[in-house]
This record gives C-alpha cells, structure tokens and sequence, in this order.
C-alpha cells in the first residue's frame, strides 16, 4: 500500500527549524538601529541573547526590550576594536548564559567622506578597525567556544560589491574584506558544524543614514531601488534570524543581499 504524499510530513518539526528555542546568542553594535531589531528578532525566535555595544545606557534600553520579551538578556560593555573586549562579551555569554550558538557581528561605522588623495591614515584604519578587525576579533572568540550546529552571521553591505559614487574607501574596503572573512571562516569551520554566512543590506533607517533628506531619499530609491522603498530592520533582523536557524543548515559562505534590488541596477 502506498503512502500519501505528504503523510509522513512532520509539520511541528518543520516549523521547529525556524526556531531559536535553547539556543545564544552574541548580537554586537545592539544600541541602535539593525544591532536593536536583531536581538530582538533573535529573542522572538527563541533564542537568549547577549549584546555588546560601546554606549551602556542605549545597550541597557536594548536589554530591557529583549527581557519583555520573555528571553534572558545581558549587556556588556564592548568596544570590538578591543580584543580583550570581544573575549569578555563572549565569556560573559558562555557564563551568565550557558553556551554561546549564533554570532551576529552587526558593530560598524559609516565614517566621514573623504576623497581618497586627502582621507586621513587614522580615519581609513579606524573604519577598518571597527568593521573588519573588529568582526575578526569575535569570530575568534566566538569560534573557541561554538558547539557543531552553530552560525556565525557576519553584517557586511552592498557596497562591499558596488559603490554609491561617494567617497567611502574605508567602508566599501572593509565591508568586501568582510565576504572574505565570511569565506574562509565557512571553509576552515565547515568540517567543526559551524557555519558562517554574510548579510549586505542596502539603505536602511540607521544613524549613517538618519542625515538624509527626504529629498535625496527619494532620489536615491528612484535611481537604485527596484521596489522603490527603503528597508525595515526587521528585514535584516528576519534575514539573520533565518541564516542563524536550522532552516538554513545547509547553508554557509554566502552573502545574501537585503537590498530591494539595488543590485540588479
């Protein structure tokens, strides 16, 4: 006697694999803008969550959003151009919170814009430092204690494979720099069940982009966004969720583009 199609389908397992239930995570950059609505998301979907961010107070408003939650939260003061720092948000994880499963390395800086013959040394290694060193740092601290099964989900952008046509060398080089990290950590981790993947978003409500106006807002969405909006940070939020999920067990080393289509145009 056959079977029916779909008979032996377990749905509550399926839905289970989009799920965060039992699981940490390390969100950085969580003050404000895509680091506040992923922790949040990472917390909805289940997950315990610990967050990282040089300013305490606005980190602590992110701790009491994650705590209503129903998910336990903790905050620690993280600058993650400081590796000593890195090393102390993941611990303080593995202790007040059991282990350490996702890793969200969301902490960066726009910088200034700077033409190229007259951008400062310390301004380009700055931005560097803070968005490519720093998600080296906690990937390293991260992977030391990752169980198989893990995901790390690096926060690179779409101008790590394109350019707005302002002077932004420093971000542009770091974020590619950041699909190289996403590559090799996939491959040097892959055998150990950890997985790691990358996120470029394109123009989201941030504090890099709270400076445009709605003029220059519209243009921009006219001139590159195909579903002629900006994104939501649940977008980015939802996407990390989905990459740190089981759902996306068989992915890794990859840069999922949440852009609107900026990078069809």
């Amino acid at each position: 006697m056959s079977t029916a199609i779909g008979e032996d389908f377990d749905a509550d397992r399926w839905r289970a694999r989009f799920r965060l239930d039992g699981k940490v995570a390390v969100v950085t950059g969580a003050s404000s803008g895509l680091g506040v609505a992923i922790a949040l998301g990472m917390a909805a979907a289940g997950a315990d969550v610990a967050i990282g961010a040089r300013r305490v107070d606005r980190l602590q408003e992110t701790r009491k959003a994650v705590e209503r939650l129903g998910r336990r939260c903790i905050a620690v003061p993280t600058d993650v151009t400081i590796i000593e720092d890195c090393t102390r948000l993941v611990e303080s994880a593995v202790n007040e919170l059991g282990r350490v499963d996702i890793l969200v390395n969301n902490a960066g800086i726009g910088g200034e814009y700077h033409q190229a013959t007259e951008d400062p040394p310390e301004h380009f290694r700055h931005v560097v430092d803070v968005n490519l060193f720093g998600s080296y740092w906690m990937a390293q601290a991260a992977g030391r204690v990752m169980q198989p099964g893990s995901a790390v989900v690096n926060i690179s952008s779409v101008l790590a494979v394109t350019t707005a046509k302002m002077p932004a060398a420093g971000y542009s080089a770091a974020k590619a720099g950041i699909l190289g990290l996403t590559r090799d950590l996939a491959a040097q981790w892959g055998r150990k069940g950890i997985r790691v993947n990358a996120i470029m978003p394109g123009v989201f409500p941030t504090e890099a982009t709270a400076h445009y106006s709605p003029n220059y807002t519209r243009k921009l969405i006219d001139a590159r966004i195909p579903l002629g909006r900006i994104g939501d940070p649940e977008e980015i939020a939802s996407t990390a969720v989905f990459l740190a999920s089981d759902a996306a067990a068989y992915i890794t080393g990859v840069a999922v583009a949440v852009d609107g289509g900026v990078l069809l145009l």
